[in-house]
């Protein structure tokens, strides 16, 4: 059985989405699942970091984007997916905010850029498009998804012993689901994210993941928060979703 783990924080977040640290225990318990808290230092976000990356467990829900970067790096994954309307590879901050953590992971060769595929980006700064580019990350914009989406995710995996997998939850539509600190229009369609998470967890490589950046406070009509339990229950193999 999967160890579930709730990460209570938002201090990777720069102040942008308070209100995410209390969005792993609410959509746990929309989705029945049980789970526990991680432990963290409520006013030290170095050492909150320190604390993820001895973090022993399966699935992660956040929580900020930021805590991709300690449990990645105490995984033993070769691999990065991510789902996500931005390409988190602003500055080089030591630890990494969400806005920063996959240019830390490559700057510090923590993974190699031609093994991190990031799916479904609208909004990205030319500093971001620049770096993407130099290093030859993987990336897919969402204009440019189609039918072959699943066939290019599996021509990935093909080069990757372990994944980890991480989505966000702006990756979805941003008018729909609102319950987030940086929602962004035109994204998945919830069943259309489902399909090629249930995917990528058929290969059977994924060995850790972490769901993040829903904030219960921003929401309406609960239906990020219900998306977020649903993709939740798909990465734990629950075929009723």
């Amino acid at each position: 059985m999967k160890k579930i783990i709730v990460i209570p924080s938002n201090q990777g977040c720069l102040g942008k989405n308070v209100g995410c640290e209390d969005g792993g225990k609410v959509v746990c318990k929309m989705a029945g699942i049980e789970f526990e808290i991680a432990e963290i230092s409520e006013s030290d976000f170095i050492e909150t970091t320190k604390k993820l990356e001895k973090l022993e467990g399966d699935v992660f829900v956040g929580g900020d984007h930021s805590i991709t970067y300690p449990l990645f790096k105490n995984s033993d994954a070769d691999g990065l997916i991510i789902f996500d309307a931005h390409a988190d590879c602003v500055n080089n901050f030591s630890p990494p905010t969400h806005e920063d953590f996959v240019r830390v992971l490559v700057e510090e060769k923590i993974v190699s850029p031609d093994k991190i595929l990031i799916i479904g980006l609208r909004n990205v700064d030319p500093i971001e498009k620049e770096y993407l580019k130099d290093k030859k990350i993987n990336h897919l914009y969402m204009n440019k998804i189609n039918d072959n989406l699943n066939k290019k995710i599996s021509e990935f995996l093909q080069k990757l012993d372990n994944v980890y997998l991480s989505i966000d939850i702006d990756s979805l539509d941003g008018e729909k689901y609102v319950g987030t600190g940086y929602p962004e229009k035109d994204g998945f369609d919830l069943e259309q994210l489902k399909e090629s998470i249930k995917n990528i967890m058929k290969s059977g490589k994924v060995i850790r993941s972490d769901l993040v950046e829903i904030n219960p406070s921003l929401d309406k009509n609960n239906l990020t928060v219900n998306a977020g339990s649903e993709i939740l229950r798909v990465i734990l193999g629950n075929r009723n979703v």
